[in-house]
């Protein structure tokens, strides 16, 4: 019986989310998307690469249930709720000025 040489497009991307920097940059780009759904499941994505929703549940000091509904497309999670998930990753949530285009000064 051969290995199995290829692996699921969930997986490899469960596997590059283990990486902090690679996390961050997926997460940001989830929020570009404009639609706080597609970050939810984002973070949901995190979550899984770093012990699932069980162990998440526990650090964060949330209830796992809740935490499964909060990282679903329409979840809605509390500012407070995001804060305890996003410390367990030993993150913080902060506020960027939005890149404005620069103009040229007239000669």
């Amino acid at each position: 019986m051969s290995e199995k040489l290829t692996t699921s497009y969930q997986e490899d991307l469960v596997e590059r989310l283990k990486d902090t920097g690679y996390a961050l940059g997926y997460l940001n780009a989830c929020l570009e998307d404009g639609d706080e759904g597609v970050f939810l499941l984002g973070l949901r994505h995190v979550a899984e690469a770093h012990g699932g929703i069980r162990g998440l549940s526990k650090k964060a000091k949330l209830n796992r249930e809740h935490l499964f509904r909060m990282l679903s497309k329409h979840g809605n999670p509390r500012l407070s709720n995001l804060r305890s998930l996003v410390s367990t990753f030993g993150w913080k949530i902060a506020l960027a000025e939005k890149n404005r285009p620069h103009l040229k000064k007239a000669a």
